[in-house]
């Protein structure tokens, strides 16, 4: 089974999350710049003198392929660790089952596609 993590978090826990997944030994991840907004909402900020709503947040998304509900487990705690700050705009993760996967250099697939391999073959 392949599973797939997002993580949506703030922009300045991005060396954190990495620095946290990287400890654990996550090797291949996606990170995106992002917008959006949940419960936070928005924020009120005054530019040139003037109140602007500003309601779209920055954002940082994570993507990462694990090969286990173990592993599963053991990202989330990971990334949730990292992203903490008791606040409102953490961030959310959500995880589902991934139903295949391709390596397009090297044709393999399912779990063998997401595993480390010699790069210079």
């Amino acid at each position: 089974m392949l599973i797939k993590i997002e993580a949506i978090v703030r922009e300045e826990a991005f060396e954190d999350v990495k620095t946290a997944l990287n400890e654990i030994q996550v090797r291949g991840l996606t990170v995106y710049q992002v917008m959006g907004c949940g419960i936070q909402k928005g924020y009120n900020e005054v530019v040139r003198g003037v109140k602007v709503d500003l309601q779209m947040q920055p954002k940082i998304k994570f993507e990462i392929v694990v090969s286990s509900p173990e592993w599963e487990k053991k990202t989330i705690d990971a990334i949730s660790k990292a992203a903490y700050t008791g606040e409102i705009g953490d961030g959310k993760i959500f995880s589902y089952e991934i139903r295949s996967a391709y390596r397009i250099r090297t044709k393999e697939t399912g779990y063998d596609a997401i595993q480390p391999t010699n790069h210079m073959e």
